[in-house]
């Protein structure tokens, strides 16, 4: 691995003004060949902005400062935090990269030159961790995971040979198993002498992969030196505040006494959640929620007692009977089932591929549901069939033991307003040319026919207690962080009044402070609003240790489900194993 020489790419005290206030102010930055330089921060923090300097690429009418260098053979190749956005949503798989990989072979003869650039699409797809390369190559963006997508912009990159990789949260809303895949990838390409430029808020993976880390704040570099000293021996007290959240949980059976860290505007994110299977620790003492509601003082945390996963109480707390597993629940039917669900995507002229088998789901009122399992499992799948997104699909959704129609567009107003759906990608959810606020007032509009007057009074209310205050609100998508659009996109949910709230993988794109934040939320509102359920979409298995129940899936089937303490203590299935041990693999630092 080539560590010396001149550095492939420099920046040099930059600074980014936009609208009056710097994202970036006076960082500067080295790239050496063969080595993994992470950029970490709270979302806004001007990660991204100082990762695209080095591609020339700026925010609209910024004002740009300072020096970025990129030596004369120095591609740079960029990975994005959203892929949707970098792939053609009319193109497939196929023709994305082959576009690449032709321009690579031109200088072979003529009848080799198909071939040549069918072998070089596939060992990169290999090379970005993506399985069944060959059916995936017939689909369109559309039909892939976040995590997929993800991993197709990684193989455009590795195809076009660039000596400088950007990689902008590489791992968001991957599994752990593909996490390592993806950490030795990294590790492989700068052994190559490849420089790597790691966005992230992953710091797992920050510590199992990178060499250097520039700790950011407010677009200032707070702190940057040799990865294990950083994290062993932080000298900023953010530093300390970020890999301070990332730690173990505290012991149960001992108060911390200190309020959690402020987000964003938010009060202090609390440390401990609720038990709802032992009374609270000081009945009746009432606090106040994030939306202005009581609460009950949570219990501390739990340990599982395996490596790597910590099952923090669920996500509310009901006396009043117990469900089927003991736990308990409300009086009454599920609010949501699905009984014999088999959905199927269309690979063109060969016909149909299953891509999911759910035999039978529940969710009751005021319950939480977490969906884990690997990138392409078939996750965000069975969250868009209960959504209406998906209607290619056998079986029933039943809302209050109605059969929900396949499609949204069949949906009624009512239907629409009781499944609402926050995505994964928050910038492709909005409109770019509309102010936020505008947007997330529209669905109390339209579902709910609230005049616009009342329903902006609401929409900055609800934005407000999300930790998102009006300034912010009245500006367009573009000019807000993921943390912030991802608030913004559980407000417009919220202004539906739902009955089941599903949100996809929606902090796996996010820092460690920003994410304990959005949880924050996620905790007040299923336990203070009592018709609330959750469907959460996670390849964490720290926030999925959140939920009441958990439902595993793998390579689209529903290989294990059960209550969250149980499934995550005692796995009875192989791959929910494999999984946890490589979770707290990661968690140690390491890849393998």
């Amino acid at each position: 691995m080539d560590t010396g020489g001149d550095p492939l790419a420099e920046i040099r005290d930059l600074r980014v003004v936009v609208d009056g206030r710097a994202i970036v102010d006076g960082v500067s930055l080295r790239v050496l060949p063969g080595r993994v330089t992470a950029l970490i921060g709270a979302s806004g923090s001007g990660k991204t902005t100082t990762g695209l300097a080095l591609l020339g690429e700026y925010p609209a009418d910024a004002l740009v400062t300072g020096d970025v260098r990129v030596a004369a053979d120095g591609l740079v190749g960029y990975v994005p935090q959203h892929p949707a956005a970098a792939l053609n949503p009319a193109r497939r798989v196929s023709a994305l990269l082959t576009d690449i990989a032709r321009a690579q072979v031109r200088r072979l003869p003529v009848r080799q030159r198909r071939a040549a650039a069918r072998e070089r699409v596939l060992r990169a797809l290999t090379e970005a961790q993506l399985p069944d390369s060959e059916i995936l190559l017939r689909r369109y963006p559309h039909q892939l995971s976040g995590g997929q997508q993800q991993r197709v912009v990684l193989a455009q990159a590795l195809l076009l040979g660039a000596r400088v990789v950007v990689a902008d949260e590489p791992t968001t809303g991957q599994d752990a198993l593909t996490k390592s895949r993806i950490v030795e990838r990294f590790r492989t390409v700068a052994a190559r002498g490849i420089a790597v430029v790691l966005l992230s808020h992953d710091l797992d993976v920050v510590s199992a992969l990178a060499d250097e880390v520039v700790v950011l704040r407010a677009g200032r570099v707070v702190e940057s030196g040799p990865a294990r000293r950083v994290r062993a021996a932080p000298r900023h007290e953010w530093t300390r505040e970020l890999f301070g959240e990332h730690a173990e949980s505290p012991d149960p059976d001992e108060p911390t006494g200190q309020p959690g860290p402020r987000v964003h505007g938010l009060p202090p994110a609390r440390t401990e959640v609720p038990d709802p299977d032992e009374p609270a620790s000081r009945p009746g003492a009432p606090t106040r929620g994030l939306l202005g509601t009581r609460t009950e003082s949570p219990d501390a945390d739990e340990p599982t007692g395996r490596p790597g996963v910590r099952a923090r109480g669920p996500l509310n707390r009901h006396t009043e009977s117990r469900d089927p597993d003991g736990h308990t629940a409300r009086t009454g039917q599920p609010v949501l089932q699905v009984r014999g669900l088999t959905a199927r995507h269309r690979d063109g002229a060969r016909g149909t591929t299953v891509v999911l088998r759910a035999p039978e789901l529940d969710l009751y009122p005021g319950r939480s549901l977490a969906v884990v399992g690997r990138s392409g499992s078939g996750k965000t799948t069975l969250a868009r069939c209960v959504a209406g997104l998906h209607r290619d699909h056998d079986g029933e959704i039943l809302l209050d033991g109605t059969p929900l129609p396949r499609s949204l567009r069949d949906r009624s107003r009512t239907q629409l307003a009781a499944v609402q759906y926050v995505f994964q990608d928050a910038y492709a959810a909005f409109d770019e040319h509309r102010p936020v606020v505008r947007q997330v007032a529209r669905t109390a509009v339209r579902l709910r026919g609230t005049d616009e007057d009342t329903a902006t009074r609401e929409a900055l209310t609800t934005l407000a207690g999300l930790g998102l205050p009006e300034e912010l609100a009245h500006r367009h998508p573009g000019r807000l962080s993921g943390g912030e659009l991802q608030r913004a996109a559980l407000a417009r949910a919220l202004l539906a009044r739902p009955r089941v709230l599903v949100c996809d993988e929606i902090t796996s794109g996010l820092d460690t402070v920003t994410r304990r934040g959005i949880l924050d939320v996620l905790t007040t509102l299923v336990r203070d609003r009592d018709q609330l359920s959750l469907v959460l979409i996670t390849h964490d298995l720290d926030t999925a240790a959140l939920a009441h129940r958990v439902a595993v899936l793998d390579a689209g089937e529903l290989v294990e489900q059960g209550p969250v303490r149980q499934v995550l203590t005692a796995p009875s299935h192989p791959f929910t194993v494999s999984l946890m041990e490589t979770t707290a693999r990661l968690a140690a630092g390491t890849a393998t």
